[in-house]
């Protein structure tokens, strides 16, 4: 056999072990687990760390203020330095609006060491245990929640015996740029984190949403959290690998009807939500960047490629190999696409998403290495292992 051969016969065989072995990522059936409501409702802090996001709340925060929850439940928005008028625009749809108890507070600047998300999410949540909480909420600006939402998830934690519960809020997915590139997110990070491992006791893979994270308290004080993680890039992993690492039970699925309200028209708007944070994924190793990108291309570019080949130099084995990865490749992401409601033919087109992921994620390394730091909202972090992960 030719290397072109044995190439797509590799690829063919990375599929296999992906639609088999890899927790069955691709399947979008993992919602809140079985649940009952509890006969005495515990209390609940809700911290809502937020930075200029003077555009996106009004279409999330009255969402918050809304929740239909039997027990004591209070909403602590921290301003991170905003210079948009967040802080006086929550007040003001707190008024309007009315519903839970809104405290609206600022910590200042971060000091060294801290990521401006970190250091908010730090503040919110000290205020909040002078309230003495069973659960914290964390949640991000841009989080839209259905009315039941924050009942359901206390509902689910608590008799079901979890530490942390997690939802990936539905992104939004409106312009073309968002057809492409969204589904294709979540899909990518199921493939690292499946849900359904996430769950098992003792397992190694961690992980969670953080723009929807539901914490007993007593486990945050336990993990330290948000002191141990204050270096974070990636926040909501770095979060979940510190409740599992004391023991904690955690959960992470899709969300049912908590949805992301912030807009990414613009391809260079996905791109820098994913650039700011892929390097740091890879832990700053070239070798995981080249093996990374190499993978990238054997799994998701080697099928339409051997195909087409195949076709054309008339090599059967080629052309079956490549066109049987590609098919399998199509029907996992298919689950996907119907979650967010897309089209099937967007599908096939997961080589070509594939392939920006790929560009992303080197610029990433490229970023870091030309020492830039991290740019966020006005705020710019000297060294590039500070970087925010405020999607």
């Amino acid at each position: 056999m030719s290397a072109v051969a044995w190439t797509a016969v590799g690829s063919l065989a990375a599929w296999l072990r992906l639609l088999l072995g890899q927790g069955f990522f691709w399947r979008t059936d993992l919602r809140l687990p079985p649940r009952r409501e509890p006969d005495d409702w515990p209390s609940v802090c809700v911290v809502v760390p937020a930075r200029d996001e003077a555009g996106v709340l009004p279409a999330s925060l009255p969402t918050l203020l809304a929740q239909d929850y039997p027990g004591r439940a209070e909403v602590f928005l921290v301003d991170d330095g905003s210079s948009d008028g967040t802080a006086e625009l929550a007040r003001e749809l707190a008024r309007a609006h009315g519903g839970l108890p809104l405290t609206v507070d600022s910590p200042g600047e971060p000091p060294a060491g801290w990521t401006g998300k970190l250091w908010a999410v730090r503040h919110g949540i000290a205020l909040a245990r002078t309230r003495e909480p069973v659960y914290l909420l964390l949640t991000d600006a841009d989080i839209a929640h259905a009315p039941d939402s924050l009942r359901t998830l206390v509902a689910a934690a608590h008799t079901g015996g979890f530490d942390l519960v997690s939802q990936m809020a539905r992104l939004r997915v409106a312009s073309v740029w968002e057809r492409l590139v969204v589904p294709a997110f979540v899909y990518f990070f199921a493939q690292l984190y499946p849900f359904r491992w996430i769950a098992v006791r003792g397992s190694r893979t961690a992980a969670a949403a953080g723009g929807c994270v539901l914490l007993r308290a007593d486990a945050a004080e336990r993990a330290r959290i948000p002191d141990a993680i204050r270096h974070a890039v990636i926040d909501d992993v770095a979060l979940a690998r510190a409740v599992k690492g004391v023991g904690g039970h955690i959960w992470l699925g899709l969300a049912e009807r908590v949805d992301s309200v912030r807009p990414y028209p613009r391809l260079h708007d996905l791109w820098r939500m994913v650039s700011r944070s892929a390097y740091a994924q890879l832990r700053h190793n070239p070798l995981l960047l080249l093996g990374t990108v190499i993978g990238l291309a054997v799994v998701y570019l080697v099928p339409p490629l051997a195909l087409v080949t195949g076709l054309v130099v008339g090599n059967t084995a080629v052309t079956a190999a490549g066109g049987l990865a590609w098919l399998l490749m199509t029907a996992t992401y298919l689950p996907m696409l119907r979650y967010y409601r897309q089209p099937w033919w967007l599908a096939p087109l997961l080589p070509v998403t594939a392939f920006l992921y790929l560009l992303m994620t080197v610029d990433s390394a490229v970023q870091h290495y030309r020492g830039r730091g991290a740019a966020w909202k006005g705020r710019t972090y000297a060294r590039p292992d500070t970087a925010l992960d405020e999607r």
